[in-house]
Order: structure tokens, then C-alpha cells, then sequence
């Protein structure tokens, strides 16, 4: 017989339990629309959000960023460790402070897992790997880029919302030309005096009523000579330097078109369009048998659809790992390389405006590609023997992206939207053919364009397009009004990332470095706007520029 005792402690326990329930509840319901305040919002999981975030705090004001990523950094920490630095002389601020923290991790004994300190090559992208002179370190694995990012946010005490995703329909409120609040899918309201978008699509700009462009402006816009569309423009190396057939049946255009050869005819040269430069994931890959993952076939495999690569290799190619580089503990920054590569083409043009699910399919498309082909290198008897051998070297490191799989959690958005701004970054000041007054950063990288499209060309052979390289003849300034709006738009926010710049332009500006430079200039000019109560447009210059070289940036040389 149950005893009056336990049947009173079984009715406590019961009463407790609805009551942690109904409490919990309520949590839920309070968090789900719960609003929070700081001086400063920022928008994205970018690098350009993290500098731009230590810059608020380090002035003594308050900062939240809202990440729709889970991973800061962007591509500094998704894969991109063999860092396109062009002239590092002009990389300062906290961007140089984070190239010194990866110096400081490689200059322990316990950061060189896999390899010897002296048997890496030290080889940079135009620099040393390790500059010892200034302490630097420009090439580096994913995990210990994350860690320094991770370490900035820790010693700042910066608040991260992370996996919190914009409300773009409806999200974003505005009052007398200014954004007032924002919100994101969870419910979650921030409000504040600035706001920064430090996305690589330009969300919270779009959906504040911003202009921007996608795709290629006619040269004729801005009076350029490397925008548009640049059909038999070679520069690079990623094209087809000898005759192959697009066609399913070679040289039968009744069999139809190959995949990823688009039947679209090609524009004149010099004319826009809505393309933009390709995407692809920037592979970190191991070559060493106890740190490496082989690559697995991938769901939905076609080895039908790597014909095209299969015809390259028949008519002499040999160059498959010349973008193979190295970065420590016997990794790779794997890139694009050569007429079939990992980069994409064509199957990005939608990306900028889609909607979230819309992204999240291309992102996965552009996974199965690439993990494809990696696979139809690696066992494919028509790829040649040479290759599949030191194909089958290679795999996913263990070390990285460990909830991932090994796999990068950053697509390369390579571009996306383009504010256009107050003024607008084009060749002519890249290239030194026009002056930059009011200098907030540097950049120094060619103008670099990927492949926009692969097309037929009147000979019925394939050929890509749109694949520039031109190279500054010395570093540029990057105007202020370039990374804000035009007042009657929007008087509170700055875009470091989606700034204002030509398809071209954009092609140099786009480096991770850069970003870092801009966004803590964009932090910088929020708060001097903040302090005197005035809109981004009004920004006392002179002020900001006190504040810049106080803070170590580079703005001229």
C-alpha cells in the first residue's frame, strides 16, 4: 500500500515540474521578443564585423552584433589563408594587429602539429609568410584565425547574437531618414544610435532602402576600360587555351550543350549585364595520411557533368595543383585554377537578392559541385593517371571545420550587392587615374575578376569570360563617402563590406585586409557622428582622420 507520505512527495514533484514548465514558457516567449540596446549595431559575422565591433568597445561605447553566421571571420577564418595582401605596407590598424596575433600563435613551438617550423617554405602571396621584421604572419590555417577573432571578442566582452538572421521583409524600421531598430527571425528587436552592415550581401542596407547594383556596369558608366563584359580578355590563365567542344557529342551542336555551358550569345564588349564573378569554396586540404579525410562521393554524383574537364585534360593540360598553397602544417588554400576548376560559373547570378532558402540551396549546389569534382579527380579514368595518384594524396583535413566535416562553413561570395553610395570607388581611383580625397583605408590587390560566364563562341568552341587581372601601379585611397550612403537614404548606417565601387573596382577593394580596414573606419566614423549627434554624411573629416592614424591606420602613403 502506497503510504500518504509518497503519494505527497509524487504531487510536490508534479506541481514543481508544471511550474519549471510554465517558467521556461514564459523565458521562451520573453526571449522570442526580446529587444535589446547599444550605440552601435552591427550586422554580419565578417571580419569587417569583428574590427569594427573592438573599435566601438576600445572607445568606451556599446556594440552588439547580430550574426547570422555561427563561425566569425568570414573568409579569413572559412578557408582564405593564403591572404591576398598586395602591398602589406598599407594594412594597418587592427587589421595588422590580427595578422600579428597569427605571427605570435606561429612563433610557439605547440602551434606546428604536423610540421617542423623550419620545413615550412615560408612562401606568401608577394610576401614572406612570416615576416619576422615586422611580426606579422599573412598565411595561416582556418582553426587559428577563428581563435584570434574568438580572442578578440573575449577580451572586448563583445556580445554576439549568433545564428540570427534579418528579418528583410519586414525587419527594419526607419524614422526621418534614419534606422531606428532592426529585427531578426527569432523575434529578437535591436535598437540603436548607428548601425553598420558588415555582410558580404548587403542585407540590412537592401532592406534599408539603399540603391545598389549587381552585376557589371557598361564601361561607358563610370568611363572605364575593364568593366563589362571582356570577351577574349586573358589575364590569369583561367581559360581554354586550345580548341575544346562543348558540345555532348564533340563537334555536333544538334547533341546539345554540355553542362555548365550556357547557350545564352554572348553581349559586345564593354556592355553591362547582371552577371557577377564566380563563387566557390576555398578548400583547406591535407596531404598528410594522419590528419586527412578522402574524398567521398558526394550525393547525386554525375560524372557526366566534369566531360568538359575530362576534354581539357585530352587536349594537354597539366596544371591541376598549381593553386595547391601551402600554408602550415602541410595544408593548402586551395583556389580556383585553369578553364574547369572549383569556381562555379554562371550558377551564382541570383544569389544577391535570393531569399535565404534560395541561398542556402545555390551554397549547397556549389558544395556538390565542387565535392564532385574533387571525387572525379580523384577516380575517373579520364582524368589522367598522374592525377588520380596525387589526387588520392589529398583529402579533407581532420583538424578543420570539425562540425562541418572539414568543410569551409563560408562560401566565397566574391561579390554580391554594391551600395551605390555617396561616391562610388571605380578603376580610375584603383588606378590612379583619379584623386581619392578623404581617405579612411588603403587597398593595394589587382583588380581581380573571376570568370562570369562560359559561352559558345562563333568558332563553336567553349570559351570563359570575364577573368581580369590589371594591377595598380601603386596603392589607392578609399574614400569615406564610399562606404556610406547618399543622406537622403539613409543618415545612420555604413557599409564596409557592400561599399560603394564598380564590378572593377570592387575586384581590388574585395580583400579580406581591406575589409578589416573598413570596418573599423566605419566603427570609427559612427562614433564621431554619435559624439557631435550628426548624421554619417556629416561627419567632421578632419576629426575622423585625427582618430584613424591615432588608431594606426594606414589612409596615404
Amino acid at each position: 500500500m502506497i503510504s500518504n507520505r509518497l503519494i505527497k512527495l509524487v504531487a510536490l514533484n508534479i506541481l514543481s515540474a508544471f511550474f519549471l514548465i510554465s517558467i521556461n514558457g514564459c523565458a521562451q516567449k520573453e526571449n522570442k521578443d526580446a529587444a535589446y540596446d547599444a550605440d552601435v549595431i552591427i550586422y554580419g559575422g565578417t571580419s569587417a564585423a569583428v574590427t569594427a565591433a573592438v573599435q566601438v568597445i576600445k572607445s568606451g561605447k556599446t556594440v552588439l552584433v547580430i550574426s547570422p553566421d555561427k563561425h566569425l571571420g568570414g573568409l579569413s577564418s572559412g578557408g582564405l589563408g593564403f591572404t591576398d595582401t598586395g602591398n602589406k605596407s598599407v594594412i594597418g590598424g587592427l587589421a595588422r594587429e590580427f595578422y600579428h596575433r597569427v605571427y605570435m600563435h606561429y612563433d610557439t613551438p605547440e602551434a606546428w602539429q604536423w610540421q617542423k617550423k623550419e620545413e615550412y617554405g615560408n612562401k606568401g602571396q608577394g610576401t614572406p609568410a612570416m615576416d619576422g621584421v615586422d611580426r606579422t604572419m599573412w598565411i595561416f590555417e582556418p582553426h587559428v584565425a577563428e581563435k584570434v577573432f574568438e580572442d578578440f571578442v573575449k577580451e572586448n566582452n563583445i556580445k554576439i547574437y549568433r545564428d540570427e538572421w534579418l528579418d528583410r521583409d519586414k525587419g527594419v524600421v526607419k524614422k526621418d531618414g534614419k534606422i531606428v531598430s532592426i529585427k531578426t527571425l527569432s523575434g529578437k528587436t535591436f535598437t540603436g544610435k548607428m548601425f553598420i552592415d558588415a555582410t558580404y550581401e548587403g542585407d540590412l542596407m537592401a532592406s534599408a532602402g539603399v540603391k545598389y547594383h549587381v552585376g557589371r556596369e557598361a564601361n561607358s558608366v563610370y568611363n572605364e576600360e575593364w568593366n563589362g563584359i571582356q570577351a577574349g580578355v586573358f589575364q590569369h590563365g583561367h581559360y581554354f587555351k586550345k580548341n575544346v567542344s562543348p558540345y555532348k557529342t564533340e563537334g555536333d551542336p544538334k547533341s546539345g550543350l554540355l553542362p555548365y555551358v550556357t547557350a545564352e550569345k554572348i553581349g559586345k564588349n564593354g556592355d553591362g549585364d547582371n552577371k557577377i564573378q564566380a563563387y566557390c569554396f576555398r578548400m583547406c586540404l591535407s596531404a598528410n595520411p594522419d590528419n586527412r579525410v578522402p574524398f567521398a562521393k558526394p550525393a547525386g554524383y554525375d560524372p557526366a557533368k566534369y566531360e568538359l574537364l575530362a576534354r581539357v585534360y585530352k587536349a594537354g593540360w597539366t596544371e591541376t595543383f598549381q593553386k595547391y598553397d601551402p600554408i602550415p602544417n602541410k595544408k593548402t588554400d586551395t583556389n580556383n585554377h585553369g578553364p574547369f576548376s572549383t569556381d562555379y560559373i554562371g550558377m551564382n547570378y541570383d544569389y544577391p537578392d535570393a531569399t535565404y532558402e534560395r541561398r542556402k540551396e545555390i551554397i549547397k549546389e556549389h558544395e556538390l559541385y565542387q565535392k564532385g569534382l574533387m571525387y572525379y579527380l580523384s577516380n575517373d579514368k579520364n582524368v589522367p593517371e598522374d592525377v588520380r595518384t596525387e589526387m588520392n594524396k589529398w583529402g579533407l583535413p581532420k583538424d578543420e571545420f570539425k562540425d562541418n566535416g572539414g568543410w569551409p562553413h563560408q562560401i566565397y561570395v566574391r561579390e554580391a550587392r554594391r551600395m551605390i553610395g555617396q561616391e562610388v570607388m571605380t578603376e580610375n581611383e584603383t588606378l590612379g587615374k583619379k584623386e581619392v580625397a578623404q581617405s579612411v583605408g588603403m587597398g593595394s590587390y589587382s583588380l581581380d575578376a573571376h570568370n562570369a560566364q562560359r559561352y559558345v563562341k562563333e568558332d563553336g568552341f567553349v570559351q570563359n569570360e570575364g577573368d581580369i587581372g590589371v594591377h595598380p601601379k601603386t596603392p589607392y585611397r578609399i574614400s569615406y563617402a564610399s562606404i556610406i550612403p547618399k543622406k537622403e537614404e539613409c543618415q545612420n548606417l555604413l557599409v564596409p563590406v557592400c561599399l560603394s565601387s564598380s564590378h572593377i573596382a570592387y575586384g581590388s577593394i574585395r580583400m579580406e585586409p581591406v575589409f578589416m580596414i573598413l570596418g573599423q573606419s566605419a566603427a570609427a566614423a559612427a562614433l564621431q557622428a554619435i559624439d557631435r549627434n550628426v548624421s554619417v554624411q556629416e561627419v567632421d573629416y578632419a576629426k575622423l582622420k585625427e582618430q584613424l592614424l591615432k588608431d594606426k591606420q594606414k589612409l596615404e602613403l
